[in-house]
């Protein structure tokens, strides 16, 4: 397969179907003989998913906070909490695909063994994906959870940003409106948190640094995905695998061995649980994002992270019993909104190019949300 065929429709279908043309043997099957399932029992399907895709995303945002910034833990090792949920995740895909060997209840998963030259092929993305995993929890341990989502909410700027520059595509004039009415909260957001007196700049870096890579990492994964054959678990598993042989030496500069030689909790099956827990929903993710894009559509699927995120804004606003101001709430607000109108007016662009008999279809392939 050229990277020339490898278009973002299929990107999303290899992604959710393994790399070839079936369904992925993990996703529950529509129904069988071509007959489509009852409106009543889909409807359940699609709500059953969006609430799971809501619990992980969210109970994986207050577990990496617990082990990143909790003042009964005091573990200052971030860079060690996401090199093992990057070593968990690569154990997980490996055991997957052991399991796929010997039949159900994963039949059909490609086989995964470390080839050198594919993960040389990998690296620059593992570099990204490693900026972007360490500057995401990064963000987390020096941001609140209620702050969270507008510390690291320029990612839909940066992807228009980057598409101009290395995709050269251009961006219609309502999609601009919204990443204004984007920057426009997330800048009244930093100054709220300020007036607070709760701004981390430390924090606001890296949450402008995670927001760059994620936009990184989907241009990267594009161009990476044939190396794999445009298997997601292979490019998981490699990713991974990378990223643990590059956290070595920085844990070492940064001195966090030395910060582990002496945690106090080091030996309590507590924290490992724990740290096993934050690792698996790490994992489960990704999973789960496929499954909502695959039951309900990429659009729908944006649409659920948005108001997930104003969930997940109002359940931390409660468990860390904060009051925030009505400037602080517009912020989050503008951010939400924008992303979310955004995210709309792409979706009426995607509509609009795929039901023009005009538009070859190669250029209805490349268009995206």
């Amino acid at each position: 397969m050229s990277r020339a065929q490898l278009t973002r429709t299929g990107i999303l279908r290899m992604a959710l179907g393994g790399g070839g043309g079936g369904a992925d043997p993990l996703l529950p099957a529509e129904g069988g003989g071509g007959r489509r399932a009852p409106f009543l029992l889909r409807a359940l399907r699609i709500a059953v998913v969006v609430c799971l895709y809501w619990f992980t995303s969210i109970a994986m945002v207050f577990l990496n906070k617990y082990l990143l910034d909790s003042p009964s833990l005091r573990l200052d090792a971030p860079l060690f909490v996401t090199f093992f949920q990057c070593a968990l995740t690569a154990a997980l895909c490996l055991g997957l695909s052991l399991g796929a060997a010997c039949g159900p209840p994963c039949p059909g998963l490609p086989a995964l063994r470390l080839d050198p030259k594919v993960s040389r092929s990998v690296l620059p993305l593992s570099a990204v994906f490693i900026g972007m995993v360490t500057s995401n929890n990064l963000c987390l341990k020096h941001v609140g959870v209620a702050f969270y989502n507008v510390g690291r909410s320029l990612t839909t700027v940066f992807n228009v940003l980057l598409s101009y520059l290395l995709l050269k595509q251009t961006t219609s004039l309502y999609a601009l409106l919204a990443c204004g009415v984007i920057i426009g909260g997330f800048w009244l957001g930093v100054d709220q948190e300020g007036a607070e007196g709760t701004l981390s700049w430390t924090g606001i870096f890296f949450g402008i640094l995670a927001s760059l890579c994620v936009s990184l990492n989907a241009i990267y994964t594009k161009k990476v995905l044939p190396v794999v054959d445009g298997s997601i678990w292979r490019l998981t598993f490699y990713n991974n695998v990378n990223a643990c042989v590059l956290f070595f030496p920085l844990m070492m500069l940064l001195g966090e061995f030395r910060t582990l030689y002496h945690f106090d909790k080091l030996g309590s099956p507590s924290f490992w649980g724990m740290m096993t827990l934050g690792g698996v929903f790490g994992f489960a993710i990704g999973y789960v994002t496929g499954l909502q894009i695959k039951f309900t559509s990429p659009l729908t699927h944006n649409v659920s992270g948005t108001a997930k995120a104003c969930a997940q804004t109002v359940l931390a606003v409660i468990y860390f019993e904060e009051t925030k101001s009505f400037l602080w709430w517009t912020s989050n607000l503008m951010v939400l909104g924008g992303s979310f109108a955004y995210t709309w007016v792409k979706g009426l662009e995607m509509r609009k190019v795929q039901e023009d008999p005009n538009v070859k279809s190669s250029e209805r392939n490349e268009t995206g949300v």
